[in-house]
């Protein structure tokens, strides 16, 4: 990789948060690197087709428009510090708040040179002095979004320079901790694609997915189970589930216009899937989402 690029870039973040799930989190694409450190429990990240075992102190820095697929694979809950930036700052793109969007590729014109991190490792891990320093950077970049100070673009600037420090100062090497190809990953993108399109669609079932795709339903569900460890009826649930999450951050719904609109047949399914899933009620999670999520984010995703 040319490290030219370096003496020019001038990053600016879009979004930081904090985010905790207990179970499958799953986002698809986004139009700007996705800059994720991992704070507790352990994962199995999907980046374009390849498996990454990360564990905590490590980051992963994924680059504009790069598929991927996160799965919880510990019994300690996933707790996640997450940056969405660019290399360059865009006017334009600046006034667009929302993050890991499914059509992402419609909304934002991605300048060439932020494409300039395709070719890189993506994994890297922080050593406790280091993660201490990330920490203060995250603090810095979350409270200047949340509330703009005279002169704070520069230190959000400053904090994101540091971020990418941090990651390639400890980046891992490729032959020490490389990925695994998913086997089927072209069928799985395809199905996941149509799943995040097509959730809210009640009757949506794995036969319609499945023939979508190309492949029989049999072959569908083995793909699922054998690479992501999940049925896809399951992956389904989870998809609906945490655009419901969504929804209840950003206001303006109630439960059961939140159930209606991400495809359960009644309120009663709904609590009770969500229950099931997040381990609190829809209720519970409303009042308790301050802590993971910052409500000025319009997170639009399947999600994550």
């Amino acid at each position: 990789m040319d490290r030219e690029w370096m003496n020019s870039i001038s990053p600016y973040a879009r979004a930081a948060r904090r985010m905790k799930s207990s179970s499958l989190a799953g986002e698809w694409l986004d139009g700007d690197h996705v800059y994720t450190y991992i704070d507790q429990g352990e994962a199995e990240f999907i980046l374009n087709g390849v498996k990454y075992d990360v564990q905590e102190g490590d980051i992963l820095l994924m680059h504009p428009f790069m598929p991927h697929i996160i799965k919880s694979a510990s019994d300690a809950p996933l707790v996640q510090y997450i940056v969405h930036l660019d290399l360059y700052y865009d006017p334009i793109k600046s006034l667009i708040d929302k993050v890991g969007l499914s059509n992402a590729g419609e909304l934002f014109d991605t300048d060439s040179r932020e494409l300039q991190l395709t070719s890189i490792h993506p994994l890297s891990h922080l050593p406790q002095p280091d993660r201490v320093e990330f920490k203060r950077r995250f603090t810095v970049i979350q409270k200047e979004l949340q509330h703009p100070t005279p002169g704070g673009v520069l230190a959000v600037k400053a904090a994101c320079l540091d971020l990418l420090y941090l990651f390639f100062n400890n980046q891992t090497l490729p032959h020490t901790r490389a990925g695994r190809m998913t086997k089927g990953w072209p069928l799985l993108e395809r199905a996941i694609h149509f799943i995040h399109e097509q959730y809210r669609d009640s009757q949506l079932n794995k036969e319609d997915i499945s023939r979508h795709v190309g492949i029989t339903a049999n072959h569908l569900s083995y793909l699922f189970k054998s690479q992501l460890g999940i049925t896809v009826y399951n992956y389904l649930k989870h998809a609906r589930i945490e655009q419901a999450k969504l929804r209840i951050v950003q206001g303006g719904q109630n439960l059961t216009e939140i159930a209606e609109d991400i495809g359960f047949s009644s309120i009663h399914l709904f609590s009770r899937t969500f229950k099931r899933i997040v381990g609190v009620s829809p209720s519970e999670f409303a009042a308790t989402q301050s802590d993971f999520y910052d409500q000025k984010l319009l997170w639009t995703r399947q999600d994550r």
